[in-house]
């Protein structure tokens, strides 16, 4: 899933340089792959000092001495002052900002442009469909399968004190980066083809989360309903060739 959406970045930068790259809200997939591309130079922006460490570790001798890890929140109107940089990926990072900035998506692409000299990359996941809107095509095997683990995934974690991620839609996001100072070049929908990687990861969390539950009779019948629902998610994975459901969205703007 991550690949292709990266080899659409690829396909729309085309032949220009890379130069200067801001991964706006890094992660290990998009890392190692901003890493291996031919660039001046990079920064990558986690809000988790802690993963900030994990990272550097994972990377290791990889990271040349004019690469960065550094840590920082989009909210503070100081971070990063004065850095401008050629090509700005913004990899899941607006459904991420709620974690880290609630309320303050709306002013995300604002927030980035002065740190945009050329392109502004920006990945997301289209919000799912849920029913509400007949012939949305949620009412498939895979897409109930998908909807009941992020639902799942969801209520772990808001039981567990915490924030849950807020996803835009498309056309939202076009609509904010046009009103923020850039020009949107192009957009494209990118079907999601869900595996076992996403199911045991979804439902990790849903087993991390778990642990901080102060109910033990509501941990236990919990861990109980994840285990079964992995079991039934994997097998229709391996049956269906993939859970196909949704789609995640690539769209490419430029500063003016």
């Amino acid at each position: 899933m991550g690949d292709t959406l990266f080899d659409t970045i690829r396909r729309m930068h085309g032949e220009q340089p890379w130069g200067r790259v801001l991964d706006a809200g890094t992660g290990a997939h998009s890392l190692r792959w901003i890493n291996g591309l031919d660039t001046q130079a990079w920064t990558a922006v986690t809000g988790d000092p802690a993963r900030e460490k994990k990272l550097a570790r994972e990377l290791g001798g990889a990271v040349r001495a004019r690469d960065e890890i550094v840590t920082g929140n989009w909210a503070d109107e100081a971070f990063l002052n004065g850095e401008v940089f050629d090509t700005v990926l913004a990899d899941y990072l607006l459904g991420a900002l709620e974690g880290f900035a609630p309320y303050h998506q709306d002013r995300l692409f604002a927030r980035l442009r002065p740190h945009v000299g050329k392109r502004l990359y920006v990945v997301g996941l289209q919000p799912y469909p849920d029913g509400i809107v007949p012939g949305d095509g949620h009412d498939t095997e895979a897409g109930r399968l998908v909807l009941e683990i992020a639902r799942l995934r969801d209520a772990c974690i808001l039981l567990a004190g915490h924030r849950c991620y807020r996803e835009y839609p498309h056309d939202w996001v076009v609509r904010s980066l046009q009103s923020s100072g850039y020009a949107v070049r192009e957009a494209v929908g990118v079907q999601i083809v869900y595996r076992k990687r996403f199911i045991d990861g979804q439902l990790d969390v849903c087993r991390r989360k778990i642990a901080l539950f102060r109910d033990e009779a509501l941990a236990t019948a919990m861990t109980a309903h994840v285990d079964e629902l992995r079991t039934r998610a994997l097998d229709a994975c391996a049956r269906l060739d993939g859970l196909r459901f949704a789609s995640d969205y690539v769209i490419a703007a430029d500063a003016v």
